[in-house]
């Protein structure tokens, strides 16, 4: 064999180790944006299997604050739609109303010294807001892996593997209004 064949082939099996490297990596990158999916679908799922017991035990105490209850059951069902078809930014918006709807809840349960010293009503509320916080940190994780792997898929040599093997873009997981304050004094009126 001649040096020339030597190098030519050697050149070739490094050019096929990064390129198998560069689609590993990218591979990596697609399921770990998943697995973020994965964790942010397993906590709202337990805040939606929670939500009907925080509002069976307001609903006991507010017999007049209808509408704020059926605000945050319309809600939910709108996150549990959202959730079912993948849809991002439905989810996102579902998610916002019901952030909202939640927070007149417990700002409404102020006004009901019965409801707020109910013990049933105090752990849920603890629970719902920890489960809250979850899903922020969860988000806030498949944004972050979402965007490391949309970054990966437009830098050279990156692109090249990403479009041979069609690998896609993830649209990344907004909230809403999430920035917007919350007016107290109207959650009272």
């Amino acid at each position: 064999m001649s040096l020339t064949l030597i190098i030519i082939a050697t050149t070739l099996v490094v050019l096929a180790l990064y390129a198998t490297a560069m689609y590993n990596n990218l591979v990596r990158l697609k399921h770990a944006v998943a697995k973020a999916w994965a964790n942010i679908d397993v906590a709202l799922k337990q805040r939606h299997d929670e939500l009907p017991k925080l509002v069976a035990v307001c609903k006991q105490y507010m017999h007049y604050e209808q509408e704020t209850l059926e605000r945050v059951v319309h809600a939910r069902a709108q996150v549990s739609n959202a959730q079912a078809r993948g849809d991002l930014r439905g989810l996102g918006n579902a998610e916002s109303a019901l952030r909202d709807g939640l927070g007149r809840l417990f700002a409404l349960a102020e006004n009901y010294p019965e409801l707020k010293a109910n013990q049933g009503f105090q752990q849920l509320s603890r629970r719902i807001s920890q489960l809250e916080e979850t899903i922020a940190d969860r988000r806030e994780l498949y944004n972050e892996s979402a965007n490391l792997n949309n970054m990966r898929l437009q830098q050279i040599p990156d692109l090249f593997i990403a479009r041979l093997f069609a690998f896609k873009p993830f649209e990344l997981l907004e909230f809403k209004d999430a920035r917007k304050d919350v007016d107290i004094a109207g959650l009272f009126a």
